[in-house]
């Protein structure tokens, strides 16, 4: 489902980051716009179906709070936290290590030793179960890369004791990939499987590798094996995304040689996947439309459910989303029943256990569109809806204690005022200082479910939002996640909702 937040918050994007952090969020980060490197981190709210801008707080070796602006680099999540390798910032490599834990929203600049990476670009990532980082090739500049580094995360920690993790290059016998860059690199149980990427010389590849002896308790010797898979194999390419869902590895995208007859890459818009099962690959059918031809997007498994975002086709950058979800589900069969008429007739090709079929047409539509596309797919963000956790002021029994202490103690004189709007009118006079800490609670959950019924009514004005830095503190659990230094900017935020 896609709530109206993200107009304001998800932009025109390529070369960023998307990761899943557990089960409850995407982290966003970084990427290009227009030749100008970004630095914002922007995240999907899986549990309230919203998006969010997070104000980070952190401090880096040169005094910064976090990374700078870049794309093309590594993300990867472990635990609750995003770790952040290398990338580009204009013609510049870089090669700085950082991580931001996204329960309190704070960076921190990783020191390390032992086989350092160079800096570089465009190189693949990826975890290894839930402590270690693996990374493999790049372009750092000069040279396509064909090194692979591995990260133990399980001494994170020990940073603050003044420790610094330790990269380690591994060291690989046998026949080894060309260098490249622009590739993907997933693990799959026991193995890293490399696909694609351009290498030395420029020329786009489509082979596929497999990395052992990546797990110390398998007592293997590091070595790469190159497999050929029967089935309808994707063309070579570049810049596409392989996500990992169940028993399948979906790739999408990406872009490849012209030909000698052009002189310009061919970007895809097709969908592919590897069945792990059968060991083979598949074209998946889709329903409907795919999304338009693209490549450096993102995409992300949630569930049963694929969630795709920006990306460049050689002249444009993209600020879609879409989402990708089975045939069986509920958002696809209501989006069939009534389909738009801009979309094709349906021509469905049979597949065992998974016809899937993109569901969602591009967020940035005219308000009247999105009212429309809301109503199909049951996109809402009402106080009604069970995945939107925001409570009731009636049921929230320790907002209204407190307003009735309140009210007992003669603060406001008329009788007549209720219970909910002599709390209001209390916060809407108060002080960061005068707010005590067992009203940070109440004042939390307030400040949500006002922000909830604003957007609720944003589905008939208007997109948009204003500003960017709107509603810093709606995705938080509970008031324990608040710092000191956070009240004045929740009041403020407050009082200004209060106002509207």
């Amino acid at each position: 489902m896609i709530d109206t937040l993200l107009i304001v918050l998800v932009s025109i994007l390529s070369g960023h980051s998307a990761v899943n952090i557990g089960k409850s969020k995407v982290v966003v980060f970084g990427g290009l716009v227009d030749k100008r490197f970004l630095s914002d981190v922007v995240v999907f709210d899986i549990d309230n179906k919203l998006w969010f801008q997070p104000e980070c707080t952190g401090n880096g070796s040169n005094g910064q709070v976090g990374p700078g602006p870049r794309a093309f680099h590594i993300a990867v999540a472990i635990d609750c936290h995003m770790f952040i390798f290398g990338g580009r910032f204009g013609s510049r490599r870089l090669g700085d290590f950082w991580v931001l834990d996204t329960d309190i929203w704070q960076w921190s600049e990783l020191t390390s030793f032992g086989d350092l990476p160079s800096p570089r670009d465009f190189a693949a990532a990826s975890a290894i179960g839930n402590r270690k980082i693996v990374m493999y090739g790049g372009w750092d500049g000069k040279k396509w890369l064909s090194d692979v580094y591995v990260l133990d995360t399980s001494n994170f920690f020990a940073q603050a004791w003044g420790l610094s993790l330790e990269w380690m290059q591994l060291p690989v016998t046998g026949s080894v990939p060309p260098p490249r860059c622009g590739h993907t690199a997933t693990m799959v149980e026991k193995r890293l499987l490399i696909y694609g990427g351009r290498g030395g010389g420029g020329p786009i590849m489509g082979d596929l590798w497999a990395l052992k002896g990546l797990i110390e308790e398998e007592n293997e010797t590091p070595g790469w094996t190159q497999l050929k898979l029967p089935g309808q194999a994707p063309s070579s390419r570049c810049g596409h995304t392989i996500t990992s869902g169940g028993h399948y590895l979906l790739l999408f995208g990406g872009h490849g040689t012209g030909g000698w007859l052009s002189r310009y890459d061919i970007y895809y818009n097709d969908t592919i996947i590897l069945d792990r099962l059968s060991a083979q690959w598949k074209r998946l059918p889709i329903g409907n439309e795919p999304p338009p031809a693209r490549a450096y997007h993102s995409m992300t498994c949630l569930g049963s459910l694929y969630l795709l975002f920006g990306g460049f086709d050689g002249k444009s950058t993209f600020g879609d989303i879409w989402w990708l979800v089975p045939e069986e589900d509920p958002i696809a069969k209501r989006y069939t029943e009534s389909p738009p008429k801009v979309l094709p007739e349906n021509k469905d090709v049979g597949m065992e256990n998974y016809n899937s079929q993109f569901a969602v047409k591009e967020s940035q539509r005219e308000s009247s569109a999105i009212v429309e596309l809301q109503k199909k797919l049951d996109i809402s963000v009402s106080l009604s809806r069970p995945g939107l956790q925001i409570m009731d002021e009636l049921e929230d029994e320790e907002f209204l204690e407190l307003a009735s202490r309140l009210m007992g103690a003669g603060v406001f004189s008329n009788g007549q005022v209720s219970r909910i709007q002599v709390l209001r009118d209390h916060w809407k006079k108060s002080t960061p200082r005068s707010i005590p800490i067992k009203e940070l609670g109440p004042l939390l959950r307030d400040y949500q479910r006002l922000i909830a019924r604003h957007l609720a009514n944003l589905q008939s004005t208007e997109l948009g939002l204003p500003g960017k830095e709107a509603y810093t503190f709606y995705h938080l659990k509970n008031s324990s996640q608040l710092h000191m230094v956070d009240i004045p900017k929740l009041l403020e935020e407050y009082k200004k909702l209060l106002a509207d």
